[in-house]
């Protein structure tokens, strides 16, 4: 049976065709208080329609509609007005679609119409994704939800607790500058980790300089009685109510206020203060997303995390990792408030009971400090994998600057092979990685070793290790209680091991001091709860629910687990959110209240236990990159689920300042990032043809063709490494000369493509070789594509076949076999020459 239904004043024939009911909210109208009924005649009904006659919607509607539809053709959906727009926005895309459906069913009759259907249908589908790209479903839900009066927490990593009070926001591209309180400016916040805190001050300019790096906002700091309109203002409020989960007072919590007059800060203490700054940064970069607002809600909040220990650990021991790296992680680890970055500075490979003493003395050993003393001459491993103190100060400096303190670990008398094949005395001829306590030299030759380094440190925390010992309990906890006593005698510090060897009360032995503060790590060495918290013992949180092996363990994964964050408290029917008194994520009489003031907090670590050529430095990075954050959120106290996580991830983490460890290049003309063609080289300008303005430099001629690569030339590109993903590819002709010869084609930051005489990579003091040879005399398409954690290597002569190869690494799996692996290096930028031949062009894009 036939119907009739009138749409946009047409009549259309449909076949039983019934109008869908939509159930939407009635928009409030323009100027309503929140909650307040919206005025019928100024409200769009999405099933409502115009007259046949064609009359015109209420002038108010009218209104409504335009608005909407001028801030989406602008781009400004997140605005104070953003969940009207996108109602507005997108029902009149329903209205549009609605009325098109009619004149498809009319059309349908009238063949000379549907090429006019046809278009229509184009035009919606592209005008609905392009509102989407630009704004994405994440972003809408994130900005509306953030909106909405009274609500209890900023949507951040981590979370806020936060209360907004109007649906209006501070725009902070109309701040007039960032002014800290006069009378707290020289302030340092004493009660941290860190010996080298910086003031008030510094942190807010450090705040500068992330405003203008990650939102193009340039703002200048001063210091002054009072703030002014429109300003940023930070101060101190030592005396206020922060607490942690254990009902403590917290240095490290802060209040947040934003109103029409500007956004005011004030810390329990420096460091409380820099933490706020973080919510600023990512609140304003989550409605970024349209480029046209970097704003904060109305509102205020008063925010402080449950534990006073959050980071990370990485395994430097077994994998070198340049001064650099580290401080852009700590950039990476302060974004999403955690404090402490545990860096592992000694060990070795594992040695097996197979193997022979020879075998064993041989196995790669490292000890990272690399010191000039003649009393320690041997000890350091080479000066370029090693940091001298001016490095690790610098690492330490500019790390404190960010609110993260380094807290450095030299491991014995476990997993001290480096030690033993200096000194091998010390050592037991069964396991030489083991220190032989009983030997005269062996807590002298340590005592030595600490004296020298603990003036490096400028913490109040280290650790010495002393994991996985297995020679005489009894000469093991006098070690540990000897060391302890010289590092706080020597220095004032506090000391922690991993746990090993539990206490015991039956005269069995001389327990470990209660002192010493306990990281647990494996429910086969302690239980936290009954060993040691319950015998006032201060306890860290490193169970290996968490730990990352970097790329191959038959045991552990190779990044960060995402679901487990979400799910470990087995507390919760199904399984709650961890947090760092969850010890045990399968047992909950293992785990202590949340409340419990033993449990410092949590330290997620990363291990290379299968030695350097295993990875490349960035691939660290990428095992932590999406679960560092979410982790972060728990160890704060914050409560995000698992689609909150999904959907804000993305939004904040693109803006983290401080380090640039996804080796990002910015693109806006497009996927190609830059192009080179060398014919001409005005001034020794190279030009960039993919519109993005990224001009390189040459010293080297042109023969209007390509460029001659000669000895004393080169190119210099604007940068010097790309990360996942990219194709780089370039066109070359080498001299015959070049035949079965070694060179250098690339230099960049991380990485360089080589002929050895091969193609081939270095990366991470590593050469990963393909069976490639590049022919001389003949043009060579040479393409280096990163895609994911994979990497491949191709070539194409003129007038010849493509050939490709994926790089990959070779390891060895504790003296049994090899083991292939993927290996995932940056695209090599920098400085190209080192050969000898011609060049014709090179492009890179961002498409693996």
């Amino acid at each position: 049976m036939a119907s009739t239904q009138t749409f946009g004043g047409k009549r259309a024939m449909t076949a039983g065709s019934v109008r869908p009911t939509a159930n939407y909210e009635k928009p409030r109208a323009r100027g309503a208080e929140p909650g307040a009924r919206a005025d019928k005649e100024s409200a769009l009904h999405l099933g409502q329609q115009p007259g046949a006659d064609g009359a015109r919607r209420p002038d108010s509607e009218e209104q409504e509609a335009a608005a909407a539809d001028a801030a989406a053709a602008n781009r400004d959906l997140t605005g104070p007005a953003a969940p009207t727009a996108h109602l507005w926005h997108r029902r009149r895309l329903c209205r549009d679609r609605w009325e098109f459906a009619a004149q498809w069913n009319e059309a349908f009759f009238e063949s000379d119409k549907m090429h006019a259907m046809v278009d229509k249908i184009k035009e919606i589908i592209q005008e609905l994704t392009q509102d989407l790209n630009r704004n994405g479903l994440s972003q809408i839900v994130l900005s509306t939800l953030a909106c909405q009066g009274g609500a209890a927490s900023l949507i951040g990593i981590p979370t806020a607790d936060y209360t907004t009070t109007e649906c209006k926001r501070f725009d902070l591209r109309q701040v007039s500058g960032i002014v800290v309180d006069a009378q707290h400016a020289s302030a340092r916040d004493t009660q941290g980790a860190t010996l080298i805190p910086p003031t008030l001050q510094e942190f807010a300019t450090t705040f500068a300089s992330d405003l203008a790096s990650s939102l193009g906002i340039k703002t200048n700091v001063e210091v002054a009685a009072a703030p002014r309109d429109q300003c940023i203002y930070i101060t101190l409020d030592p005396q206020g109510n922060y607490t942690d989960a254990a009902g403590r007072f917290t240095h490290e919590g802060y209040s947040l206020t934003t109103n029409s007059s500007g956004v005011f800060i004030a810390g329990a203490s420096p460091l409380g203060a820099w933490w706020a700054t973080r919510t600023v940064l990512q609140q304003a970069a989550i409605r970024s997303q349209t480029k046209n607002v970097t704003a904060l809600p109305y509102g205020h909040g008063r925010d402080a995390p449950g534990w006073g220990m959050r980071g990370m650990m990485l395994d430097a021991g077994r994998h070198w990792y340049p001064k650099e790296f580290l401080v852009e992680m700590c950039g990476y680890m302060s974004y999403f408030k955690q404090n402490t970055f545990h860096v592992h500075l000694s060990d070795n490979l594992v040695t097996q009971d197979y193997y022979s003493y020879e075998q064993a003395m041989a196995l790669e050993a490292n000890f990272r400090l690399f010191s000039e003393s003649g009393a320690l001459q041997g000890l350091s491993s080479p000066r370029d994998v090693a940091y001298t103190r001016a490095d690790f100060d610098e690492v330490q400096q500019k790390c404190a600057a960010r609110g993260v303190t380094v807290m450095p670990e030299i491991e014995a008398p476990g997993h001290a092979l480096r030690i033993v094949q200096w000194k091998p005395q010390l050592g037991f001829h069964k396991d030489p990685s083991l220190l032989n306590i009983s030997h005269p030299e062996t807590i002298p030759t340590m005592k030595s070793i600490w004296q020298e380094f603990l003036p490096w440190f400028h913490t109040k925390l280290v650790s010495i290790g002393a994991d996985e010992y297995h020679g005489p309990v009894a000469d093991y906890n006098r070690f540990v209680n000897t060391m302890n006593d010289f590092i706080r005698e020597q220095s004032n510090k506090t000391m922690s091991i991993w746990g090993t060897f539990p206490p015991k009360y039956d005269g069995t032995y001389d327990n470990i001091n209660q002192n010493v503060a306990i990281q647990h790590w494996e429910f086969f060495e302690d239980k936290p709860l009954t060993d040691y918290i319950q015998n006032n013992y201060s306890v860290i949180n490193s169970d290996d629910t968490y730990y990352v092996v970097n790329k191959y363990s038959e045991s552990y994964p190779p990044a960060l687990p995402l679901d487990k964050t979400f799910s470990a408290d087995p507390s919760v029917p199904g399984g709650g959110p961890w947090y760092p008194h969850v010890f045990n994520a399968k047992k909950a009489s293992d785990n202590p209240q949340r409340s419990e003031p033993r449990v410092l907090g949590s330290i997620v670590p990363l291990w290379n236990d299968f030695g350097q050529n295993a990875t490349v430095a960035s691939e660290a990075y990428y095992a932590w990159r999406e679960g560092l954050p979410a982790v972060a959120d728990k160890q704060w106290g914050g409560t995000l689920n698992r689609a909150q996580f999904d959907a804000v991830f993305p939004q904040v983490q693109p803006y983290a300042p401080g380090q640039n460890l996804d080796r990002a290049i910015p693109s806006p003309a497009g996927e190609t990032i830059l192009q080179y063609n060398f014919a001409s080289i005005p001034g020794h300008v190279v030009k960039d043809a993919s519109g993005n303005g990224h001009d390189a430099k040459t010293t080297c001629m042109t023969d209007r063709t390509a460029l001659a690569i000669r000895p004393g030339c080169d190119v210099t590109l604007p940068f010097g490494a790309k990360g996942r993903d990219y194709t780089l590819s370039l066109t070359v002709k080498l001299d015959q000369d070049m035949r079965g010869q070694n060179a250098t084609i690339l230099t960049g930051t991380d990485s360089a493509l080589l002929l050895t005489p091969t193609l081939t990579l270095y990366a991470s003091n590593n050469y990963y070789p393909l069976n490639l040879t590049i022919p001389v005399n003949r043009w060579v398409d040479i393409t280096i594509r990163g895609k994911g954690n994979q990497t491949f290597g191709a070539m194409k002569p003129a007038g010849g076949f493509f050939e490709e190869e994926e790089f990959q690494t070779v390891m060895g799996i504790v003296g049994k076999r090899l083991h292939w692996d993927t290996i995932a290096v940056e695209a090599p930028l920098g400085k190209l020459g080192g050969f000898t031949g011609m060049l014709r062009n090179l492009t890179l894009t961002n498409r693996g």
